[in-house]
């Protein structure tokens, strides 16, 4: 097996796989969720999803389907009705999406075909509360487009949580956001080093080459 040296080495057929995290709609539609913190639509958060990440992750998402690339979803959702399965953290921050809720559901523009896999989560590391490192080892994957919500939150997590698994990660940072550009920006700048950091135009390049 060919070790990549280095970490925006090329993606390889078969072994590529785009990660959408959290794209649900109590997440991504202003007033869904009553908790949330940012409830104002024209707040960074709201602007920034509809003008630029949400775009940005169709056209990931469309590349990633035309190359043959597996697409995996993750969804903060409980597996009960209740969600008497969840974290101590997210029992302590309130955090419940049930099962079967149809605000947890992915936004329309990312709407998952049946070929695609979804994983639903309680905890913001994807590999803390899923599993996704078996599912991920048994397709054969190894390099990772992680692109959602929240930048210094879940995607964090699953930047560092996937290159410590041996992953090869790649956050194109304008598929991604969080409630402010100060802790976009720190938080891209506190797990840079544990993959490839960069834009979609750049990720799509690397998709493109696998299509070839």
């Amino acid at each position: 097996m060919h070790f990549p040296t280095r970490r925006d080495a090329p993606y390889v057929r078969g072994e590529t796989a785009l990660l959408l995290v959290d794209m649900q709609r109590i997440w991504c539609e202003p007033g869904l969720d009553p908790s949330h913190p940012e409830a104002d639509a024209n707040s960074y958060y709201f602007s920034r999803l509809r003008s630029t990440v949400i775009p940005n992750q169709v056209r990931l998402l469309t590349a990633a389907r035309a190359a043959g690339i597996e697409v995996i979803h993750t969804l903060i959702e409980a597996l009960t009705p209740d969600g008497r399965d969840r974290s101590p953290d997210h029992k302590l921050s309130d955090i419940l999406v049930p099962k079967g809720m149809p605000e947890g559901r992915v936004i329309p523009e990312l709407t998952p075909l049946d070929t695609e896999i979804i994983l639903p989560k309680t905890s913001s590391g994807v590999f803390n509360s899923t599993n996704i490192d078996y599912v991920l080892r048994n397709l054969g994957i190894r390099y990772l487009i992680i692109a959602g919500v929240l930048t210094d939150q879940c995607i964090d997590m699953a930047m560092r949580d996937g290159a410590d698994k041996g992953y090869f990660c790649t956050v194109p940072e304008d598929a991604c956001t969080t409630y402010s550009e100060a802790r976009h920006k720190a938080a891209l700048a506190a797990f840079g080093g544990y993959g490839w950091v960069t834009d979609t135009t750049a990720a799509l390049k690397h998709i493109a080459a696998v299509e070839a």
